[in-house]
C-alpha cells in the first residue's frame, strides 16, 4: 500500500463534490503533467491511500481522505472536444492521459492547513512543503501518512463510511 496526496481547485472540485456522488466515487481526471501521469498510470493501485488537498484554498488545506478503488485506465476528458482537458493528440487506441477511479473515506474537519502543517516537525522534508513544489499529485511517505492521520484525529460515528 502507497499513500498519495491528489490537489484540487474546491471551486472546480471540492472533497464535499466527491462525498456527495454516488458511492463517494469519481474518476480523478484532467491530469496533463507526465510526472502526475505517471504516477496514475504506473504507480498507484487499488487501496492506496489518497490525501485530498484544496490548493488555491484560503487556506489550502488537506481536506479529507479517500482511498484507490479502481487503477489507471485512458481518461474520457482527453478524447472529447467538448471537455475542457481535451487532448487532441491524445487517441483511445493510443491514450497519452490516464486517471485513476478514488472514494471519499472521511473529511477532515477542521481542514489540515497549509500554515499549521508547516509547523509540524515531523512534516518538514514532506513534498507539499518543499519550496516549489507545486505537483498535482505528490507521493506522501508512511511515517507522513501517520502524522497526518493524527492531525486528524479520529473519525466521528457520522463521518465513517
Amino acid at each position: 500500500m502507497a499513500y498519495w496526496l491528489f490537489k484540487s481547485e474546491p471551486e472546480c472540485f471540492s472533497f464535499a463534490h466527491l462525498m456527495a456522488l454516488p458511492r463517494k466515487t469519481a474518476g480523478w481526471d484532467g491530469v496533463r503533467n507526465f510526472q502526475a501521469r505517471n504516477f496514475l498510470r504506473d504507480d498507484i493501485k487499488i487501496g492506496d491511500g489518497i490525501l485530498f488537498y484544496h490548493s488555491n484554498g484560503d487556506p489550502p488545506a488537506i481536506a479529507g481522505i479517500a482511498e484507490v478503488v479502481k487503477e489507471a485506465h485512458p481518461d474520457p476528458t482527453a478524447f472529447d472536444p467538448t471537455e475542457m482537458h481535451h487532448d487532441p493528440k491524445s487517441r483511445p487506441e493510443s491514450p497519452t492521459w490516464f486517471q485513476v477511479s478514488i472514494r471519499a473515506v472521511r473529511p477532515i474537519d477542521p481542514p489540515l492547513t497549509l500554515p499549521g502543517l508547516r509547523t509540524v516537525p515531523a512534516l518538514a522534508s514532506m513534498e507539499l512543503l518543499r519550496k516549489g513544489s507545486r505537483l498535482s499529485i505528490q507521493p506522501v511517505r508512511p511515517e507522513e501518512w501517520a502524522v497526518i492521520l493524527d492531525l486528524a484525529g479520529p473519525a466521528s460515528p457520522s463521518k465513517k463510511r
